[in-house]
């Protein structure tokens, strides 16, 4: 299927997913758990086009994740802080805006990072994503502006842009970054760009002896994956309408964005969202029926039994299954 007709299927299918929601759903419990998920499906698909199609590990998912989360946290200030300083009234200023602007600053941040760090391969790389994170957090602490330590509150807007409650409005902006991300992955995994990102992660000193531009192309993946992590932050805010640093560099978002891609397969742009889907939707039923403490023990369990059984991912074990079907 060539590009422009999946741009056009996906996006009638994520369309039809708003629309069907909307007509079926009324328990807004569905729409707080489904953005969870669908938001999973963005910072996955990000990852893995660092992690899964160029081979480079990044466990710095928190930090492009929580700037665009407190991108929007500063923006949401703004017209106050404009207000008070030059007495000039400011309108508020639209979410779909933030999230670009989150994508903006992740994807710099992204740029400014690999510049100093892609140079680094195998585990030293993925120290110094590690070590970012913990520089981002250190430094939104000690930034009073956005709350530091204390946090900060967001009060959602009385009304949605669009028909519906507000998390409504959130679950649909969030399908519509998946399928924006989805589009963009599959893109790069049909293009030059991936088959050079995937030399590099086959064999990157052949790469760079056969001519391939091997850190311009990283430095590509590195920004665009920043900047969809940036973009899956910016909603959090006026999702959870207390943004402090515990809930925008959880865990939970290091650990799963790597994990879903590694049960759903890495070297495809189906793998992360069938991975996202799975893990996802278990972890939303278990701490609804026992508990959220279990989320990162069921990631354990998961990605033990898949390393064992299907090390290439659900994806992989269905390229095995095919060509013995064949044979």
């Amino acid at each position: 299927m060539r590009n422009g007709t999946f741009w056009l299927v996906i996006g009638a299918v994520g369309l039809a997913f708003i629309v069907l929601t909307r007509l079926f759903l009324t328990n807004e419990y569905f729409y707080f758990a489904g953005y969870v998920v669908i938001e999973y499906i963005v910072l996955s698909t990000a990852w893995n086009i660092l992690g899964g199609y160029t081979g480079y590990t990044n466990f710095g998912t928190g930090a492009f994740f929580a700037s665009g989360a407190y991108s929007s946290a500063v923006l949401h200030k703004l017209p106050a802080l404009v207000h008070s300083t030059f007495g000039v009234t400011m309108m508020p200023i639209p979410l779909p805006v933030m999230i670009l602007v989150g994508g903006i600053v992740s994807g710099a941040m992204g740029l400014g990072t690999g510049y100093l760090t892609l140079r680094l391969r195998g585990v030293f790389f993925a120290i110094a994503t590690l070590a970012l994170s913990i520089v981002v957090q250190t430094l939104i602490v000690n930034w009073d502006f956005v709350g530091g330590s204390r946090g900060i509150y967001i009060i959602r807007p009385a009304l949605a842009p669009i028909s519906g409650g507000y998390i409504q409005y959130l679950f649909t902006l969030m399908t519509i970054l998946a399928v924006i991300a989805v589009g963009i992955a599959r893109s790069i995994e049909r293009s030059r760009l991936g088959l050079g990102l995937a030399s590099i992660r086959d064999d990157e000193l052949a790469a760079e002896a056969s001519g391939v531009p091997t850190l311009r192309l990283k430095l590509v993946a590195t920004t665009i994956s920043g900047a969809l992590m940036g973009m899956a932050g910016a909603p959090l805010p006026y999702y959870v309408t207390y943004l402090d640093p515990a809930s925008s560099f959880n865990l939970a978002y290091a650990v799963n964005s790597v994990a879903m891609p590694v049960i759903g397969g890495m070297t495809s742009w189906i793998g992360p969202v069938i991975g996202s889907i799975l893990l996802g939707t278990i972890q939303q039923v278990a701490t609804v029926t026992i508990s959220s403490a279990l989320n990162l023990l069921i990631v354990g369990v998961l990605l033990i039994l898949f390393v064992i059984i299907a090390p290439n991912g659900i994806v992989g074990l269905v390229r095995s299954w095919r060509r013995k079907r064949d044979f």
